[in-house]
């Protein structure tokens, strides 16, 4: 039987939980959209685990921070004043809002705190500074 490798294409299913099994994600019940292992498009750990594994065959994994979304990053904090912003948008904590940088591109933030001048955006992943648990199922190799 054939296992996984650095280049193959697979499909798994998985359910990701926090270290108190709450669940972030799961695809246990549909296919995963497939991933070719190598292409850096899935966290290292995670794609690291798959590595070696038999379609069929069934793991559970627990992905330290470092080798999943990384540590939360203190930088990726911004204190932004609301006169900078349009005057018409709806602000909720929890909102995702799109941030230009500096250089043009654009990143993600969601709003972790409103006052009456700022709000504060946090750009680091929701799960950045987690360690992380899969359940993994290797469906196949493509």
């Amino acid at each position: 039987m054939a296992r996984a490798k650095h280049g193959d294409t697979v499909q798994v299913y998985y359910t990701g939980t926090l270290l108190d099994s709450e669940v972030f994600d799961t695809l246990a019940n549909r296919k995963l959209v497939h991933f070719t292992i190598g292409e850096g498009r899935i966290i290292p750990g995670f794609e690291e685990a798959v590595l070696g594994m038999n379609p069929g065959e069934s793991k559970i994994i627990k992905v330290p921070a470092d080798r999943a979304y990384g540590p939360r990053r203190p930088e990726m904090i911004y204190v932004v004043n609301l006169n900078e912003l349009p005057p018409d948008l709806e602000l909720q904590i929890g909102q995702p809002l799109e941030i230009r940088q500096g250089n043009g591109q654009t990143n993600t933030a969601r709003i972790t705190d409103i006052s009456e001048s700022t709000i504060t955006l946090d750009a680091n992943h929701p799960l950045a500074g987690q360690d992380l648990v899969f359940d993994i199922e290797l469906a196949e190799i493509l």
